[in-house]
């Protein structure tokens, strides 16, 4: 009887080559198969067996609620420029600005004369006196010697319009006692004949500008009446800003 309840002891340990499989529930031996069977001694607990496989993933839950907002991340770096757009309609005009303040009034410089002969010339190699004043108002022209003083620097023209009559005519217009331009006519017998000339000179302040009848006194045919007159003008085109 000792010999049986010390075997079922022994069936009931755990077996070394099953440690790591799933226990086995040992059948209860049939109550009819011994006519003096005992129970035995409860045996111990057996191991935990091995973790089992994962199981299917479930069924969505429902939506939670929405969390409160996160922290505000840090500034990122300012991106590249954009592609420059189309350009847009053009706007309604503005409304005008202020009047602005009165400039100051640009000085005007002034230089002109215009002269005529009284008399016949019957000096040369002098400067001509044209003693009858058109206009001086600035007075560069000196009716007692026949010159006109540049009293303001700059480009001037003069211009001469003369009248021929008993002798030929033959004037320069002289700057500086130099001679600039010469003017010749031929007087045609029982005729009035005219003559003219023109010319652009640069002067400086000090400067003179005369006309004279040029070589001997038998080219002296410069006349002026009531009727006929040789007449010598000149006037300041701009002056010179250095």
């Amino acid at each position: 009887m000792l010999l049986l309840q010390a075997l079922l002891l022994l069936l009931a340990l755990p077996n070394a080559d099953t440690a790591h499989e799933d226990p086995e529930v040992l059948p209860s031996p049939p109550k009819e198969g011994c006519a003096g069977w005992m129970a035995g001694i409860p045996g111990h607990p057996g191991h935990n067996g091995t973790p089992g496989r994962d199981g299917r993933d479930g069924i969505p839950g429902e939506k939670g609620e929405k969390g409160d907002p996160g922290l505000i991340g840090p500034k990122g770096d300012t991106g590249d420029a954009g592609v420059t757009g189309v350009e847009g309609p053009r706007g309604f005009p503005g409304n005008p600005g202020r009047k602005g303040e009165p400039g100051e009034s640009a000085y005007v410089y002034r230089s002109a004369f215009s002269v005529g002969l009284d008399t016949r010339v019957t000096v040369p190699n002098v400067p001509i006196r044209f003693t009858k004043i058109f206009y001086n108002q600035q007075n560069h022209y000196d009716s007692t010697t026949g010159k006109f003083h540049c009293n303001i620097p700059g480009l001037y023209y003069f211009t001469y319009h003369i009248t021929v009559y008993m002798k030929d005519v033959k004037v320069s217009l002289f700057k500086k006692d130099k001679a600039i331009l010469f003017t010749y006519d031929q007087y045609q017998e029982k005729n009035v004949d005219q003559a003219s000339g023109s010319v652009l000179l640069q002067l400086e302040v000090g400067d003179q500008v005369w006309l004279q009848v040029y070589g001997d006194g038998e080219q002296n045919g410069l006349y002026a009446d009531n009727v006929n007159d040789s007449t010598f003008t000149g006037f300041l085109l701009y002056h010179d800003t250095n």
